[in-house]
């Protein structure tokens, strides 16, 4: 309720997002709690994107959380990239490489439209 409470104030550009929940499991940084995606949908007029690298953190886990994601009826997606992730001032060891990220967008691409959903020709990025 947070974000109606928030409208109500006057705020109408908000977006839900979705980066995972502390739990015991070890393996990944975060359970990134995909099923959050369409109870929201459901629930909300907002959108809803999904973080998949901060949310898991590991680079590895990204494509197929990301995909997830798009299936799951995500508005948009949170991806960090970064051209040399093993010299990245935080959080390398959760970005994509450039040829990884562009891999990641043509198999987004090819998905989409199963789903009813399509993916921009292109996309911006913020490195960091």
């Amino acid at each position: 309720m947070s974000a109606e409470y928030m409208a109500l104030r006057g705020n109408h550009e908000i977006i839900l997002c979705e980066r995972g929940i502390r739990t015991f499991e070890p393996s990944t940084r975060n359970t990134l709690d995909l099923n959050a995606v369409p109870i929201v949908k459901k629930l909300s007029h907002l959108p809803m994107i999904v973080d998949p690298s901060h949310g898991t953190g590991a680079w590895d886990l990204v494509l197929p959380m990301a995909q997830a994601a798009v299936v799951a009826g995500a508005d948009g997606l949170i991806i960090e990239v970064h051209p040399h992730p093993e010299s990245a001032l935080s959080d390398g060891f959760q970005s994509l490489r450039p040829e990884k990220f562009r891999a990641l967008m043509e198999r987004l691409r090819e998905l989409a439209p199963y789903v009813q959903r399509s993916c921009p020709e292109e996309v911006s990025t913020v490195v960091r």
